[in-house]
């Protein structure tokens, strides 16, 4: 019994530090809901296009459900799992901005996410 206290422990541990998004990917995520809400871009969700405040709000809920479960592991885990298509349809996302052709959301957040790091790179010290 004594054993198996402390494993119990390190499991429990274990458990909630693989649940928790780095510090880096939590930034990226929130930097992404940031340049969607103010890109003027059209977002289409299961056939119907929403503006990109509506867009970022349906996204965030997802991404709260994601966080409950856990499955949020990185940035790129965060696009594929709620930003690039309809849970209930599986039906892809798109993304349709002035002057640029409608690509798949995934395309959309993956070019800004490459975006950010780059921004980030060039002004690290």
């Amino acid at each position: 019994m004594k054993r198996a206290l402390p494993l119990l422990l390190l499991l429990v541990l274990s458990v909630a530090a693989a649940q928790a998004p780095s510090a880096r990917v939590t930034r990226e995520i929130g930097q992404l809901f940031t340049a969607l809400e103010h890109s003027g871009c059209q977002f289409q969700r299961n056939s119907s296009w929403h503006d990109a405040i509506a867009a970022s709000a349906h996204l965030r809920r997802k991404y709260d459900y994601l966080l409950k479960k856990g499955a949020v592991t990185s940035t790129e885990r965060f696009i594929e799992l709620a930003a690039s298509r309809s849970s209930m349809t599986d039906k892809p996302y798109r993304v349709r901005c002035s002057g640029a052709p409608t690509v798949e959301s995934r395309t959309w957040f993956t070019r800004e996410l490459s975006r950010l790091r780059a921004d980030t790179a060039a002004t690290a010290p």
